[in-house]
């Protein structure tokens, strides 16, 4: 019995430590498998096609149309870091608005991304407002 306390104790503490690190695990699962292969992995984008997300202008300033953008997609023009960009960015539909934040979450604080958290309650509401 003693044995398995100090098992669990040492997980513990081993999760705690990652969570830590990285409190959006699952905002990073869902970004690598669902974004980084257009946005890169380090959030750098892709030349003059798809903008970047690390050192974004455009998702410090607006998380509320990242939220409207990663669920309905976007066609068209969008300024980041004053480089216009054209293009399509597919919906991603099957996230929910928690996975959404989390997604959010991850690219705000990733790549040296220093921009304040999304709650839950910023994100649906942006999301019942999408234009």
């Amino acid at each position: 019995m003693k044995s398995l306390s100090i098992v669990f104790s040492v997980f513990l503490v081993a999760l705690l430590a990652a969570c830590h690190d990285n409190p959006y695990k699952q905002g990073e699962l869902y970004y690598t498998n669902l974004c980084a292969n257009c946005h890169m992995e380090d959030g750098g984008g892709l030349e003059l096609l798809v903008p970047p997300l690390a050192g974004a202008d455009f998702v410090r300033d607006h998380p509320e149309k990242v939220a409207c953008i990663i669920r309905h997609g976007m066609s068209g023009k969008v300024v980041v870091n004053g480089i216009e960009y054209e293009g399509e960015m597919p919906a991603v539909p099957e996230l929910t608005d928690f996975e959404i934040v989390n997604v959010i979450n991850f690219i705000n604080k990733a790549w040296g991304n220093d921009y304040p958290p999304v709650t839950y309650e910023q994100v649906k509401s942006a999301l019942e407002n999408c234009e």
